[in-house]
């Protein structure tokens, strides 16, 4: 019962951290990466599509990303969905392609981005302390129920903080690895 406990917390921790390398991936650097379109939805038959689904994405150079859309006819609501899409992007027509180029940050938006990074990474945090609290709530109702004895369920407390330890470090080097990406000029 103890090593499914501890199994469960390591998974749901594992999932925490690939949640947040995820949502890290969202926020934009100075250069262009696919991820950072995500988040856009195109109008497109009859419901709203995300952009992946309507088009490929690619990176043409570091600051510029390709977009082949699928259905010639979605290409201006694409276009459309990009720039009302609140990521700061002014997409351009070329032919059939469309072309994104990704403006160079300030220090302004670095620091923005930056602070936007900390929050994601303190979700995680947080994620990650509810796990345990999940798991310790489940180790001292075994010993309530005399399942297991307390100093089992001490040993299984102390596995499962260094567990979370472990997992917090993880959040904090892939915060200092996204703050050192975006403050890179």
């Amino acid at each position: 019962m103890i090593e499914d406990i501890k199994k469960d917390t390591q998974e749901r921790m594992g999932k925490t951290l690939d949640s947040l390398s995820h949502n890290l991936g969202t926020i934009r650097t100075g250069r262009a990466h696919p991820s950072i379109l995500e988040s856009v939805k195109v109008p497109a038959y009859g419901s709203d599509m995300p952009l992946n689904q309507v088009a490929s994405i690619s990176v043409e150079d570091a600051r510029t990303l390709k977009i082949m859309v699928h259905d010639k006819t979605l290409s201006a609501a694409v276009e459309k969905a990009i720039l009302t899409s609140d990521l700061g992007l002014n997409p351009s027509s070329a032919g059939t392609a469309i072309r994104v180029p990704m403006p160079a940050l300030t220090e302004e938006t670095r620091k923005g981005y930056t602070k936007q990074a900390r929050g994601v990474a303190e979700d995680a945090r947080v994620a990650v302390r509810n796990v345990r609290r999940d798991a310790l709530a489940k180790l001292k109702t075994l010993t309530k129920d005399k399942e297991i004895s307390e100093d089992e369920e001490r040993r299984a407390s102390d596995d499962i903080q260094k567990l979370t330890d472990k997992h917090i470090a993880e959040v904090d080097k892939a915060l200092e690895a996204k703050e050192k990406d975006l403050m890179a000029v």
